[in-house]
């Protein structure tokens, strides 16, 4: 990977105002499109209790699978409650729950891993050594395993999934931190005698911040897989808060009656997935653009 190959002094190289407008002239339509549809499921997940018409619990009808009306706009689920209104805080609950993992995530693998790589020698072959054994079980299988032990309360989901998926971040967070301890910047930091904490935060930081945002982005989008993943089969977030998995789960058997109820919340999980990758895909763009302008 290509990194800068003069020192940041602790920040990221600062861009103009023509600079940034030149750049978001060049944002392309698919860029556009992702931020949009970001900006609306945040808007969705944020004032959810304000949009939807019912409550995330409230029984609107006695008929079970009812079709689509005006008064439930895309029908009810089996205990008569609204599909919609429930799709709307399925959105608060998803994403909020897979943002908060996301980011225990990156605390935990961003920090280890640029640690490991700046102390280098015994301490990064043994934290590299615990983390390989660690990826070696499938991820997914040790998350089931110890939510069906621990419970599957929201915080066991988030905090076993942001540890379970830090290995992934703790391994790109050392090899790009690898590129960037040898250059002559941070040799002068250690010299000077910098604390470890200066040299992380103010030398190594700043110069893979890129490849981490656009981590972030991708890595969000795989939470929100697995996060959904658990609750259609049930270890995920338990009735009856609204989540997209478990809404696939409970009108699965509508599609061999040819309704498409299944899959709305399937399609909201593809479009949020569709839309983040479009924005990390011109993130990745610009921010080379950036490097090779250095």
């Amino acid at each position: 990977m290509k990194m800068l190959s003069e020192p940041l002094c602790g920040t990221t190289p600062k861009q103009s105002p023509k600079a940034i407008a030149v750049a978001l002239r060049r944002t392309t339509p698919s860029a556009w499109f992702g931020v949009a549809i970001i900006v609306l499921y945040a808007l969705i997940a944020i004032f959810a209790p304000l949009i939807a018409p019912y409550g995330e619990t409230e029984v609107v009808s006695s008929v079970p699978y009812g079709p689509w009306t005006q008064q439930t706009f895309l029908g009810t689920d089996q205990l008569g409650r609204d599909v919609f209104s429930r799709l709307i805080f399925g959105a608060r609950n998803t994403i909020g729950i897979s943002l908060a993992a996301t980011m225990i995530t990156f605390v935990v693998g961003v920090s280890l891993g640029i640690t490991a790589a700046v102390l280098g020698g015994a301490v990064d072959m043994l934290m590299s050594r615990i983390v390989d054994a660690i990826m070696a079980l499938p991820q997914l299988v040790v998350i089931l395993v110890m939510l069906s032990v621990v419970g599957s309360s929201v915080f066991n989901l988030i905090v076993l999934i942001g540890i379970a998926g830090a290995t992934n971040v703790f391994r790109l967070a050392r090899s790009v931190s690898l590129n960037v301890t040898v250059m002559d910047y941070v040799e002068d930091a250690r010299v000077r005698g910098e604390s470890l904490v200066w040299i992380v935060f103010r030398e190594v930081l700043p110069n893979i911040l890129p490849t981490l945002v656009a981590e972030f982005g991708m890595r969000f989008c795989f939470v929100v897989l697995t996060i959904s993943a658990l609750s259609f089969l049930g270890l995920g977030i338990q009735p009856p808060t609204a989540d997209w998995g478990s809404m696939v789960r409970e009108s699965a058997t509508l599609i061999s009656y040819g309704d498409v109820t299944p899959l709305l919340p399937a399609a909201a999980i593809a479009f949020l997935a569709i839309g983040v990758n479009f924005v990390v895909d011109w993130f990745l763009n610009y921010a080379n653009g950036l490097r090779d302008d250095h």
